[in-house]
């Protein structure tokens, strides 16, 4: 295939990448060469946390002291013995990767541009609309109250030969767990700022949990394109489960992408726009991309935690005085859905930069 006709290739409606079987990446996925991955990247100086001690009175300060650590320094950091078992972070998997192996025709019935769907299949960020498309396919799920929307998902992948149970069953425990992590460490993370464990009260177990289940392709260029321009997550906390390595995080030092080595078992813990928010700049969203693999297909399953859908998050008054004034207007999840509609955020237009008190 020359030059020619991969930039004229495009894909069948619901197609991956893989599918459509891309000698070279065309021109529609072809990002500038100021923001192209390095093939051999640094790999990044992860904190790893241990929840093991969590709920001992002994341990537990040193554990919220290093989550808060990490939440000012980078946004970011990796947990162990995080109480989900490995079966259940396998079959999560399987189940994805299962969804994304079926036929075309059965992936598009979810396919949809509206960004309030609560079950919404696509191909790129914004399907016919973003100026550069982005090499991933992904699968959107609202997940609490889990029983308000487990019916609306995939019923595939069914039983068969006792590989996979059905989607629901697998995904759906998954989520349970990890909407469960989510409200401890959110407590935590107040916590280590000085407002207590409690100070959301239950409006954590009252808010959104949307699973971004996520495929990137085997890419013959991955030098050429991303799965996901740079960006920060919309959400409270987002807890990430991966199959392999391919998240990028920016390393603010000196302005490096750095690749987050992968830790077996481990799930990833990404500072999001609306804790920024609460803590007023003390902690910071952090920004990631995700690059790709030229030998292997990528799945992760990204479990956001915020608010109620209209339920504004706000600035702690306790964490401003007349030498810290508040520096970010209240936003909703609702908001966000809203400038997402309006913006493009492959150019760079960032949703927390558009909270910012000048």
């Amino acid at each position: 295939m020359d030059s020619g006709d991969h930039d004229e290739k495009t894909f069948s409606i619901g197609e991956t990448p893989q599918e459509t079987r891309f000698s070279h990446v065309p021109k529609c996925y072809d990002i500038s060469p100021s923001d192209r991955p390095t093939l051999d990247p640094e790999m990044a100086d992860v904190v790893v946390i241990d929840l093991a001690g969590l709920n001992d009175p002994d341990q537990r300060p040193t554990i919220v002291k290093n989550i808060g650590n990490a939440c000012r320094e980078s946004g970011f950091f990796q947990i162990i013995n995080h109480g989900i078992t490995q079966k259940v972070l396998d079959e999560a998997l399987g189940t994805a990767f299962g969804f994304f192996n079926l036929p075309t025709t059965e992936k598009v019935r979810y396919m949809s541009n509206d960004i309030h769907k609560p079950v919404r299949y696509g191909t790129s960020i914004k399907d016919g609309m973003d100026k550069i498309q982005f090499w991933r396919v992904f699968l959107k799920l609202y997940a609490h109250p889990l029983n308000q929307w487990i019916h609306q998902w995939p019923d595939n992948p069914p039983d068969y030969r006792q590989c996979f149970s059905c989607f629901t069953e697998k995904m759906g425990e998954y989520a349970m767990k990890a909407r469960h992590l989510a409200i401890e460490l959110m407590g935590v993370i107040t916590e280590s700022l000085g407002i207590g464990p409690k100070y959301l009260g239950t409006k954590m177990e009252d808010g959104l949990q949307v699973l971004a289940v996520n495929c990137y392709p085997e890419c013959p260029e991955p030098h050429m394109a991303l799965g996901l321009p740079p960006h920060s997550d919309y959400s409270c906390i987002t807890i990430v489960l991966h199959s392999s390595c391919g998240l990028e995080i920016m390393d603010t030092s000196d302005a490096t992408w750095r690749l987050v080595p992968e830790l077996h078992g481990a799930l990833q813990v990404h500072i999001g726009d609306h804790v920024e928010v609460l803590s007023n700049g003390l902690y910071k969203s952090m920004v990631h991309r995700v690059t790709l693999n030229n030998k292997k297909t990528r799945v992760s399953i990204a479990s956001l935690h915020s608010l109620e859908m209209d339920e504004k998050m706000a600035t702690a008054k306790e964490l401003t005085d007349d030498e810290h004034p508040k520096k970010y207007k209240e936003s909703s999840f609702s908001d966000f859905l809203d400038f997402l509609s309006n913006n493009d955020i492959t150019e760079g237009k960032s949703f927390i930069e558009s909270l910012k008190i000048n």
